[in-house]
């Protein structure tokens, strides 16, 4: 069984993905910034989530992550809660 990855590991990996699926820089990213603001359509936003789950073996409930109007960071937190529930349920 793997270690929890850290918040900060969490962060980098989904700020990777946000900015491969929309073709942003990571260096634009900030925690504060939402989707819209790079302009990132709905079906983009969609295949972010299924590449995070994919990534971490998890899944979101159908309102775990708030798309049109969280923030990079509220994104990241729900994947960190997400994660930690599932290797809290795996011990």
């Amino acid at each position: 069984m793997s270690d929890v990855p850290t918040h900060a590991a969490v962060r980098d990996a989904v700020f990777s993905i946000v900015a491969k699926q929309g073709k942003v820089e990571v260096s634009a990213l900030t925690p504060a910034s939402t989707l819209k603001d790079f302009g990132i359509a709905s079906l983009t936003a969609i295949e972010i989530l299924f590449e995070i789950e994919e990534k971490f073996d998890i899944d979101f409930p159908e309102q775990g992550a708030d798309l049109d109007s969280g923030t990079l960071e509220q994104l990241v937190d729900a994947v960190a809660a997400a994660v930690a529930k599932k290797h809290a349920g795996a011990g």
